[in-house]
């Protein structure tokens, strides 16, 4: 039975470059993989204007099911991200159950 799991990457120092350089890949792979994401969307700095990380729920299995999926991720296949975090989740809360309290 599938379960949730949260991704927290972090992008390493400098890697903007590499990042957008890597963007066409990444959508792409994300794409491929769209039935296992539950949400996600890239990390803002506090100003809101430059991307620092992604955030990913994912559907899998298991957290080694998680963590191949983040293997083969472009980001993290090129060295974009200085630390990936997976942490099993509970969805209390749904996304669109919060989008109708805004």
């Amino acid at each position: 039975m599938p379960r949730y799991f949260v991704v927290h990457c972090q992008d390493a120092p400098g890697m903007q470059a590499r990042r957008a350089a890597t963007a066409a890949a990444h959508r792409q792979y994300v794409e491929q993989h769209s039935d296992r994401i539950f949400m996600g969307g890239p990390l803002l700095d506090d100003s809101g204007s430059r991307r620092i990380g992604s955030l990913l729920v994912l559907k899998a299995t298991s957290r080694a099911e998680a963590q191949a999926f983040l293997d083969a991720e472009p980001y993290n296949l090129n060295g974009v991200f200085e630390s990936v975090v997976i942490r099993a989740f509970e969805c209390v809360v749904h996304p669109t159950e919060a989008n109708k309290q805004e």
